[in-house]
């Protein structure tokens, strides 16, 4: 069945090339990139793809069982804009013309000179070499690497400071996922890439692995009063788990929680990692979300695009102290 998949979309993304991207690229001039505009074609299409589903399957499902009354459209707008950046291909794409093929060159030069290549899917040939075992594994994999980036994001102060636009959405839906500082997107990009290259992941079985990565999290996002039972809960994610990890009670910067210096509920698709290490939290996510300081004292974290990434910036660089840190100098 994975095969049919992956056969359809690779039919997909070929006639999707050669129907608009090769002749748009022979009318600028960028014949010589056509090799990287098919791979440009595959996140496209997985965007798109995924795009559909939030429409046609998450976005009924929220208007079914909501958590809370949508009441801020504009914030959750300004998430489309972030949604439409990062999965139809307009970050990938600027990411892959300069940083990670500055990566790829580096690793390139350094496997010239003796780095080897890990070749997870080689474990066990005749096994971990199948199709979806190895999807698999590779999702296990970046899922774990996942809980330790994210909670990093909440650990380190000068990370928080990046991560908290992710956190300053109020109404939360399934468009909330990529509502993120474009510098951290940028870090989080690069690990994911480097683990990719240095494990062996192929470009197309990447590509499936980020798609299903993002649309299993534009589920976790989404306004839904949903929980998978007692056990279900323990062996993925679900809507009320994650909603529980942005919640205003649960504190995010140490000192903010008696539950939590950091919060908890870090994992991305699986709760495993959270409840090997202590961080989850079973607790029903309906409580409201975002901030501390956003609530209780009013902190801004921009309304819009732009307003979000420079006072993102702001705060990295100190500029941009939490009100109790001015109060507490009166």
């Amino acid at each position: 069945m994975l095969d049919n998949v992956t056969d359809a979309f690779a039919a997909a993304q070929q006639w999707l090339f050669e129907a608009a991207v090769q002749p748009v690229a022979f009318a600028v001039g960028a014949g010589n990139l056509l090799e990287d505009g098919f791979a440009a074609t595959g996140w496209l299409l997985a965007g798109l793809v995924q795009i559909a589903v939030m429409l046609l399957v998450i976005g009924p499902l929220q208007r079914l069982w909501p958590v809370e009354r949508v009441s801020d459209r504009h914030a959750i707008a300004i998430d489309v804009v972030y949604t439409l950046i990062h999965r139809l291909g307009l970050f990938k794409l600027v990411m892959f013309f300069s940083v990670e093929l500055w990566l790829t060159e580096g690793i390139g030069w350094l496997r010239a000179h003796g780095l080897p290549t890990l070749q997870v899917d080689q474990l066990w040939p005749g096994v971990t070499d199948v199709a979806w075992v190895s999807f698999l594994i590779y999702l296990v994999l970046f899922d774990a690497i996942g809980y330790l980036i994210h909670r990093a994001q909440h650990r380190w102060h000068w990370w928080w400071q990046l991560h908290a636009v992710h956190h300053s959405q109020r109404q939360m839906t399934m468009w909330s996922d990529n509502r993120n500082h474009l510098l951290d997107s940028v870090i989080t990009d690069v690990i994911f890439v480097v683990v990719a290259i240095v494990i062996g992941v192929a470009p197309a079985q990447f590509v499936a692995l980020v798609a299903v990565t993002q649309l299993l999290e534009s589920l976790h996002h989404a306004n839904l009063r949903w929980s998978w039972g007692r056990i279900g809960n323990r062996l993925l994610v679900s809507p009320s788990f994650h909603r529980r990890h942005h919640a205003i009670a649960l504190g995010h910067e140490p000192g903010t929680s008696a539950y939590s210096p950091y919060g908890g509920n870090y994992g991305v698709l699986f709760p495993w990692w959270d409840m090997l290490l202590g961080s989850a939290d079973w607790r029903p996510g309906i409580d409201a979300t975002g901030i501390d300081d956003q609530v209780l004292r009013g902190r801004d974290y921009g309304r819009g695009f732009w307003a979000q990434q420079w006072l993102g910036l702001k705060r990295l660089a100190g500029l941009d102290r939490r009100p109790a840190d001015a109060a507490e100098k009166l």
